[in-house]
């Protein structure tokens, strides 16, 4: 029923994209005889093309999870309190960027900075492509500026890194191979009592996989 769903969502779009067009396909005769004025010509361009383009962004879409929503992790990396205002920055970019495009943004979690900024923060955008838009920022962020927080007002270069992850819901169906997990046993260290050193109790999950993006092989702990 979901990829149904997702096939008749396809339909009705490029139908409407199809209306779009012959629409501005007769605007030109309507223009002539007066009956519409050449602004709303223009406007009458604008919404096709804007449809247009849309369809074919989403086109490269096509993962499953592209259609799901997201979830979005904020870390600050070096730079002191020059990161916690960077992670800062970037909290306010994608949350107004979600609440431009219609989507409904929720803070889950959110560590403030010891002085300004962010330490850490999740925050979940809810809507259909969340995921396929944001997956692109995943990674490690750089600026460079002449500091605020700097006495001497130099340049300075700090990092944060953006982790982006599908909203799995119970629709999806997830399907792991046994093969593919290793349990680790082994002695731990530390204060524990008589066991410690001797008995291994401590145990390592492993999960080898692909990356489903490169096909490039990966380990989970």
């Amino acid at each position: 029923m979901r990829r149904v769903a997702g096939i008749k969502a396809w339909v009705e779009e490029y139908d409407a994209v199809v209306k779009e067009v012959e629409d501005l396909r007769l605007m030109p005769e309507f223009v002539k005889e007066g009956v519409v004025t050449e602004q709303e010509l223009d406007e009458q361009y604008a919404r096709a093309m804007h449809r247009i383009e849309e369809l074919e962004l989403r086109n490269m879409l096509r993962r499953d999870e592209d259609r799901m929503g997201a979830i979005m992790d904020i870390n600050s990396g070096a730079g002191g309190t020059e990161a916690l205002d960077w992670a800062s920055m970037l909290l306010r970019m994608y949350t107004r960027w979600g609440e431009a495009h219609g989507y409904k943004v929720k803070m889950l979690d959110y560590q403030a900075g010891d002085e300004v900024g962010v330490k850490s923060c999740t925050l979940e955008f809810e809507g259909e492509y969340a995921y396929g838009y944001l997956k692109s920022e995943n990674g490690v962020h750089r600026m460079v500026r002449l500091s605020p927080f700097n006495a001497n007002n130099k340049r300075q270069t700090t990092f944060a890194s953006v982790f982006v992850s599908p909203a799995v819901d119970d629709t999806i169906e997830i399907t792991i191979n046994p093969a593919d997990i290793e349990w680790d046993t082994f002695r731990s260290s530390g204060a524990g009592g008589q066991n410690v050193n001797k008995v291994e109790t401590a145990v390592r999950l492993r999960y080898h996989g692909k990356d489903p993006d490169t096909g490039e092989p990966v380990e989970f702990l």
